[in-house]
């Protein structure tokens, strides 16, 4: 993590994120046991949509610390309340982020404006559960389909990750983070949907590439946790 400092990308972040990057990575490298796989499965430059699971208010920060040491910057999906916290708001919108506003008939303006960052050969990261997850053992739910309605109508390749011990390092209740957790991030392979391409974005069509991409990602969970999912035989 030390050596990756000097190589972490900076053009296009923004001032505030800049700022946060700067001020939240020296706690990373301290604090964090940091365990990184699959960076190369990250493409170091086009459009890009990264799906992972989510389990803590943590994911963000070792999430984007894994984007930056796989040579990206990253832009969120995120909920729209978040651009109203005093200077948290500053860096996300000073980031580019794209804000969604849940159960809203504004909602889908969040796509409008992931298509806008895709097509500007951006990297954009989405949790495709849309909040944490709610199962007890930390498997994946089920996914919603806007990250497969994006990749489908932009063409735009998803890579999966999977993080595991964001949950220990800052608990869904807590506000004081456990310093020294040990934190993996891993992606994989990008997920074939090229045999979707150009049909009809119908329920089952998404339907069908949503659980492609939460299977991925479920996988490499499994492969972190070396444990078998409880659906799987």
């Amino acid at each position: 993590m030390v050596s990756l400092t000097a190589r972490l990308p900076r053009r296009g972040r923004g001032f505030w994120y800049s700022v946060a990057i700067d001020l939240l990575w020296p706690f990373v490298v301290v604090f964090v046991r940091m365990r990184m796989a699959g960076g190369a499965n990250v493409p170091r430059e086009g459009k890009v949509l990264l799906a992972s699971n989510h389990l803590s208010f943590a994911d963000p920060v070792t999430l984007t610390a894994f984007t930056l040491a796989s040579g990206r910057v990253p832009r969120y999906l995120a909920k729209a309340s978040l651009w109203k916290v005093p200077v948290l708001g500053w860096v996300m919108s000073g980031g580019r982020h794209i804000p969604v506003d849940r159960g809203t008939a504004r909602a889908g303006r969040a796509l409008d404006a992931a298509r806008t960052s895709l097509d500007d050969d951006q990297c954009v990261i989405v949790y495709p559960e849309g909040t944490f997850t709610s199962d007890p053992d930390g498997w994946p739910m089920r996914g919603k389909n806007g990250v497969a309605r994006l990749a489908l109508e932009t063409r735009t390749p998803v890579v999966p990750v999977a993080q595991w011990g964001t949950q220990r390092l800052l608990p869904p209740d807590g506000f004081v983070p456990r310093p020294w957790t040990k934190v993996h991030v891993v992606a994989g392979a990008p997920v074939d949907l090229s045999d979707l391409y150009g049909l009809e974005t119908t329920k089952q069509v998404l339907d069908e590439a949503t659980g492609r991409i939460m299977a991925a990602i479920t996988t490499l969970l499994v492969g972190v946790r070396e444990l078998p999912h409880p659906g799987k035989p």
